[in-house]
């Protein structure tokens, strides 16, 4: 997410953390970097303008030549001015009786029925008695895959092909009412493009049912026809919220800064990923931060709250710090970690010294990576993984061939374990306290 923004931007920024005072030439050059920045993250001509503009309104004052770094200072400006340009965070409109409705719209193939299971997911883990309604007739299969994503949730789905979309809303409303569920997400149907008849039926079932919120599911892939895509939607149905979908895989962000300043619909969600769990909560300081590579610790230790249960937590705190630390825990902290969604992503959220740019490492080789490191461990006997030390040369190299590795990786790999243990070991001295931070 963002790889190539943040590539540019820390490249920019680098530059003005090696100067001393900074003349209006010396800004005007750094903001045309970043100007062609967000241009080429396909961030909207007008929203780079004014945005630009902000900047050096501020950067060429009193704010900046008074700084005791004004390189530093004009970073904290830029990464304000994004803030604002994100928008203001506005969450969910739960309010009223039950059930509260919300009615996901959107073009087909922007991952609509993906973003119910997980509303579904991340709604029902707030304490929400969550129920489904399938109101895609059209497309193949669109009603069984929100079935299977409902039967993993353990969340009914509501569905009669017999029934027009807002008939089956309608009948789906009392069902839910009379069942007592608190929160009913309706998956409507796409179309190719907008057109007449998917506004109509839209309309239908914002008449039959009247939603407390109509959230427009985006894939942000597709850059700047995002924008057309909200604008469209805005004039007919007046969505109260986007739905950022596929954000994992778009290198340039362009839609995701652009969009509420272009649309003034406020961004709710942004998917990360294809596992349920992959929905997050729109905050624009967290997302600028990721933007300008400075990492998002809030994030990460949401994500590691959801992933380690607090029994292992307390387990491996206490192996730990007493140095019994082995290659079996390595493995079990490695199946953890990956619960917080892919390697990559997880990097990236760590600030700028420890992240995966900074090791000039790409996604896909972390990715590679961590999957060679699980089989040199799977290779190893039980013996060898609880007890490292017994690796000589010979078992070493029987590893490296039922791995398909070679020597000098098992070497490495025993050495950046021999470091993780006597990091642990110093931690020892924290009381444990670093260790729980850490896993928890």
């Amino acid at each position: 997410m963002f790889e190539t923004l943040t590539g540019r931007l820390n490249q920019v920024f680098n530059q003005l953390r090696r100067r001393g005072k900074l003349s209006t030439e010396d800004v005007d050059a750094a903001l045309r970097e970043v100007r062609l920045a967000l241009l080429e993250a396909d961030v909207h001509y007008s929203v780079v303008k004014d945005f630009v503009t902000r900047v050096r309104e501020r950067s060429i004052g009193h704010e900046v030549s008074k700084a005791l770094n004004p390189g530093q200072q004009i970073i904290k400006i830029v990464n304000e001015e994004l803030i604002a340009t994100l928008g203001q965070p506005e969450g969910l409109n739960l309010t009223g009786p039950r059930p509260r409705i919300i009615l996901l719209v959107g073009l087909q193939g922007s991952g609509k029925t993906t973003a119910a299971g997980k509303l579904a997911y991340l709604l029902r883990s707030k304490g929400e008695r969550v129920i489904l309604v399938a109101g895609d007739p059209y497309r193949p299969a669109a009603i069984q895959q929100l079935q299977i994503l409902g039967k993993s949730l353990d969340v009914p789905v509501i569905s009669d092909p017999g029934l027009k979309p807002p008939e089956l809303a309608r009948h789906a409303y009392e069902k839910a009412k009379n069942g007592g569920f608190s929160v009913m997400i309706i998956d409507t149907a796409g179309r190719s493009q907008l057109d007449n008849a998917l506004m109509d039926e839209l309309r239908a079932i914002v008449k039959k049912v009247e939603p407390s919120e109509i959230l427009l599911v985006v894939d942000a892939m597709v850059g700047q026809e995002a924008l057309h895509i909200a604008e469209g939607f805005r004039d007919t149905i007046s969505p109260t919220g986007l739905i950022l979908t596929k954000m994992d895989g778009d290198a340039r962000g362009g839609a995701a800064i652009s969009i509420r300043s272009v649309t003034g619909v406020p961004i709710k969600f942004i998917g990360t990923g294809e596992k349920l769990e992959a929905l997050e909560v729109y905050n624009p300081e967290r997302l600028a931060s990721r933007i300008l590579g400075m990492g998002d610790v809030l994030g990460l230790i949401e994500r590691a709250e959801l992933a380690y249960d607090e029994d292992t937590v307390r387990d491996q705190t206490k192996k730990l710090s007493t140095g019994e630390f082995s290659f079996e825990d390595l493995a079990e902290m490695m199946r953890s970690a990956k619960k917080m969604g892919p390697m990559s992503q997880v990097m990236e959220m760590l600030p700028g010294g420890l992240g995966q740019r900074a090791l000039n490492i790409s996604p896909d080789d972390v990715e590679k990576q961590v999957k060679r490191t699980e089989a040199i461990i799977s290779s190893m006997t039980v013996q060898e993984r609880r007890h490292p030390d017994i690796l000589n040369a010979n078992r070493r190299r029987r590893i490296a061939r039922g791995s398909g590795t070679n020597v000098q990786e098992i070497n490495r790999l025993m050495k950046q374990y021999q470091e993780m243990r006597r990091l642990f070991k110093t931690m020892k001295k924290t009381g444990g306290r670093g260790l729980s931070r850490l896993f928890g």
